[in-house]
């Protein structure tokens, strides 16, 4: 179901729509095939979808205000409900003529997702998730976010362990089969510094404005490897 409704966003995405559109294709296409979305009420969220553009590290919410622009990246962040478990991803969207940076970032974001899946396996440690993500950011240049990270998904939202992506290697707990959680890094262009906006207490902007991507997966360990499980 989550991988649907963000095959449909992808599929509806353009200049010109609001955040708001994007939150109302969510909630209904997760109705349509049996889910609930998650974010609506969590915590007092108001919406059914995060959606954070350019400068936004995550959990922005859409409004009737806040049209797409040509040259705007956008994450949307999709979290389900369905038969009691919660599945949890993202992806970037490049709207229209984007810059070639912000578009290596959001590129280069996918790329350190993919390298942190490269080291889930029964027995290694998480810590050498993160370890592979932050070297891999650095080397190009960005700043992974520090303060907010993934974490265990199931049955509630947000489950043990917090997964960070700015470990050292060969720390943290063991991952064995059975552990689902999810890989999601901030990365930023700029500075890894953050704050809240203080107008509506959820959504999280670069300090010096400087645009942030992220993608995010659920992942679980098998017992010779990972599956995906949301994407």
């Amino acid at each position: 179901v989550n991988i649907a409704v963000l095959d449909y966003v992808a599929e509806n995405i353009h200049a010109g729509m609001s955040t708001e559109d994007i939150d109302r294709l969510v909630a209904e296409k997760t109705k349509e095939l049996g889910g609930i979305a998650a974010p609506l009420n969590y915590e007092g969220f108001p919406k059914s979808v995060c959606t954070s553009i350019n400068d936004a590290v995550c959990h922005g919410i859409p409004n009737e205000e806040e049209i797409l622009q040509d040259g705007d990246i956008i994450n949307v962040d999709v979290s389900t409900i369905y038969k009691g478990y919660f599945s949890d991803s993202s992806r970037m969207f490049c709207i229209g003529d984007v810059d070639d940076v912000s578009k290596k970032l959001v590129e280069d974001t996918l790329k350190a997702v993919q390298l942190g899946l490269s080291e889930v396996r029964p027995f290694n440690r998480l810590g050498n998730v993160g370890a592979v993500i932050n070297e891999f950011a650095q080397s190009q240049g960005y700043k992974v976010v520090r303060d907010i990270g993934g974490h265990g998904v199931g049955l509630e939202f947000h489950e043990d362990p917090f997964v960070s992506y700015v470990t050292r290697r060969d720390t943290g707990m063991l991952l064995v089969p059975g552990m689902v959680f999810t890989i999601e890094p901030m990365i930023n262009l700029g500075t890894d510094e953050i704050f809240i906006d203080s107008d509506n207490d959820w959504t999280v902007y670069t300090e010096d404005g400087a645009p942030s991507a992220q993608w995010e997966v659920t992942v679980a360990v098998t017992e010779d490897g990972y599956e995906i499980l949301a994407y």
